[in-house]
C-alpha cells in the first residue's frame, strides 16, 4: 500500500516533466518539416509556427522563407495515406485542394500549398452570428454547395476506393457505428434511460432508410464550413482523408445543417436549390424524392455530430465542442416537428433528449417573448423594462376614435360595441395590417438569431380603445402564427394577459 506522499510526489513528476515530453516532441516535429523544408526548396525555413486544430490528431505549421508552405504531422499513417492518395487524384481532375510538395519516407509529415488562414466558417462570421448574411457571405456559400457536385461525382472518376481509411464505403456497418457512437458518447453520457434492443431496431430500420440511396459517388463525410478554405474569393477543399464511397445525400445534410452555422431555413432553401442545379450535370433528379430522403440523412447526420461532440467534449474536454451542443439538439428539435414513422421508439428517445433539463435551460434562455403594451400618450411611452430600448411604438391617434362618442366611453377596445365600431369603420384593420408586416418580419428575424426580447407598444389618447383593441390583436395573432410567448399589458386599464409560447 502505497502512500499519499508518494502518489503526490508521482503526480508532481508528470506536471512537471509532461510539459517537458511535449515540448521536446513539438521540437522533433518541428526538425522532421525543417528536412522536408530544405530538401524542397534548397534552403531552410526562416520561421515555423503552430497553426491552431480542433477536433484532429493532425497538427499543422506554417514555414515560411523562400516559400510558405504548411507543414503536417500525422500520427496515423494510414490516414496520412489517404489522404495523399485523395489530394494527387483530386488535384489530377482539376478540383480545389491544397497540392501536396513532397512527403517524408514514413509518411508522417508532409508539405502542402498555403491556401491562407481563411476558414468559410470565418468568412461567414456576422451571417452566423446575426443570421443575418450579407450578399458576399451568400454567395460564397452558393459557390461552395454549387462545387460539391464536382467533388461526389467527378472526383469518383477512376477513384479507387480501396485506398480510403478506415473503410472504402458507407455501408451498414458505419452506418450502425456512428449510431452506436450517439448512444455511447452522447445519449448514456446524459444520464437517460432506454431500452437498447428497441433503440436498435430502429437503428437497423434507419440503416435500411439510408442504404436504399447508395452511389458509387465520393462522400466526403465531413463536409462543413471548417472544412472550406477561402483563397482569393474562391473555396478551396480540406481535410477530406475520411472520405469513401457513398451516397451524395450526406454531405448536403452535413454541409446545410452544420450545427454552429446556424442557416437559416430559407437560405438552406436557396442552397438546396443552388445544389440541386449543379447535380443535374451529372445525373437526373426527382425532387420529391431528393427532399424525402434528404431528411433521413439529416436525422442520421444529426447523431452522428452529437456523437463526436460527446466524445470530444464530455470526453476529451474541448470546449467548442460542448459549445456546439445547443445548436446541434436544436437542430434535432426542429427535424422532430416532422414525424419519422419509420423510427418510432427512436423518436420518442430523442423528443425525450431535447426536453432535458440542461438543454431546456438553454433553449429558455433563447426563447422569444414579445411584450406587447397599450398605453395613454398623456400617460407617458412606457418604459422597456427589458433594457434592450428597441422594438416598436405604435400611434393609433390618426385612427379614428370611438371615445369621442359618448355611448363608447364606458367600454374599451376589448368590448364587442368598440370591436364593432372599430372594424365596421376598416381604419384600424389597414393600420394593422401595416403593423403585422412590419412586427412579423422582425418576429421571424428575432427567433432566428436567438434573440430572448421584442417590446411593441399601441398608444392612444386615452388608452383605452384604439391602442386596448390593437395591442389584444397583436398579441392573439403572434401567438397564433409564430407560437412565440407574448406578454400583454393593457396599462391605463390594468390588465396583464400571457399567452404561453407553443413552440
Amino acid at each position: 500500500m502505497y502512500s499519499d506522499e508518494y502518489y503526490l510526489n508521482q503526480l508532481s513528476y508528470f506536471l512537471v516533466f509532461i510539459p517537458i515530453f511535449a515540448r521536446k516532441y513539438t521540437t522533433m516535429i518541428t526538425e522532421e518539416l525543417q528536412k522536408l523544408y530544405q530538401e524542397y526548396t534548397g534552403v531552410p525555413a526562416e520561421n515555423i509556427t503552430e497553426l491552431p486544430s480542433s477536433g484532429s490528431n493532425r497538427r499543422y505549421f506554417r514555414l515560411t522563407g523562400a516559400k510558405t508552405l504548411i507543414g503536417v504531422c500525422g500520427t496515423s499513417v494510414e490516414e496520412n495515406d489517404a489522404f495523399l492518395y485523395m489530394a494527387a487524384h483530386f488535384r489530377k481532375s482539376g478540383l480545389p485542394v491544397p497540392e501536396v510538395h513532397i512527403v517524408s519516407e514514413n509518411k508522417s509529415y508532409y508539405l502542402q500549398e498555403d491556401l491562407g488562414d481563411t476558414l468559410l466558417f470565418h468568412a461567414i462570421e456576422k451571417g452566423r452570428a446575426t443570421s443575418v448574411f450579407s450578399e458576399e457571405e451568400k454567395e460564397l456559400l452558393r459557390k461552395t454547395v454549387r462545387l460539391l457536385p464536382a467533388i461526389q461525382f467527378a472526383g469518383a472518376d477512376g477513384f479507387d476506393f480501396s485506398r480510403c481509411y478506415p473503410q472504402p464505403e458507407f455501408n451498414q456497418r458505419s452506418i450502425l457505428w456512428d449510431l452506436n457512437y450517439f448512444k455511447y458518447c452522447f445519449l448514456k453520457a446524459t444520464g437517460m434511460e432506454f431500452q437498447e434492443d428497441k433503440l436498435e431496431d430502429d437503428f437497423q430500420k434507419m440503416s435500411d432508410v439510408l442504404l436504399r440511396s447508395s452511389s458509387a459517388t465520393f462522400m466526403y463525410r465531413d463536409f462543413q464550413s471548417r472544412n472550406v478554405m477561402i483563397k482569393d474569393g474562391e473555396p478551396w477543399f480540406i481535410d477530406f482523408q475520411g472520405g469513401r464511397k457513398g451516397p451524395f445525400y450526406y454531405d448536403v445534410a452535413s454541409f446545410l445543417w452544420q450545427a454552429k452555422a446556424k442557416y437559416p431555413d430559407s437560405l438552406r432553401q436557396e442552397l438546396l436549390k443552388e445544389y440541386i442545379d449543379a447535380l443535374r450535370k451529372y445525373q437526373p433528379i426527382d425532387e420529391p424524392y431528393f427532399y424525402s430522403q434528404l431528411r433521413h440523412f439529416v436525422l442520421f447526420r444529426t447523431l452522428q455530430v452529437l456523437g463526436a461532440y460527446g466524445f470530444r467534449g464530455y470526453f476529451e474536454k474541448k470546449p467548442h465542442f460542448i459549445q456546439s451542443v445547443p445548436f446541434a439538439i436544436q437542430n434535432l428539435r426542429d427535424l422532430l416537428k416532422e414525424a419519422y414513422p419509420e423510427y418510432p421508439y427512436l423518436c420518442n428517445v430523442l423528443r425525450e433528449l431535447t426536453e432535458l433539463k440542461q438543454f431546456t435551460d438553454d433553449l429558455k434562455k433563447r426563447q422569444l417573448t414579445v411584450k406587447v403594451m397599450s398605453f395613454a400618450y398623456k400617460k407617458g411611452i412606457p418604459d422597456d423594462p427589458t433594457g434592450n430600448g428597441g422594438g416598436y411604438v405604435f400611434d393609433c391617434r390618426a385612427v379614428n376614435n370611438p371615445g369621442k362618442y359618448e355611448r363608447y366611453k364606458p367600454f374599451t377596445g376589448l368590448d364587442e360595441p368598440v370591436i364593432s365600431f372599430l372594424e365596421e369603420d376598416g381604419e384600424i384593420l389597414r393600420f394593422l395590417d401595416s403593423v403585422y408586416a412590419l412586427v412579423d418580419a422582425s418576429v421571424k428575424r428575432y427567433m432566428e438569431r436567438g434573440f430572448s426580447n421584442l417590446s411593441v407598444c399601441f398608444g392612444c389618447t386615452g388608452g383605452q380603445h384604439r391602442s386596448v383593441y390593437s395591442a389584444q390583436h397583436l398579441a392573439e395573432h403572434l401567438n397564433r402564427k409564430f407560437g412565440v410567448k407574448v406578454e400583454l399589458v393593457h396599462r391605463e386599464q390594468n390588465i396583464e394577459r400571457t399567452f404561453e409560447a407553443t413552440v
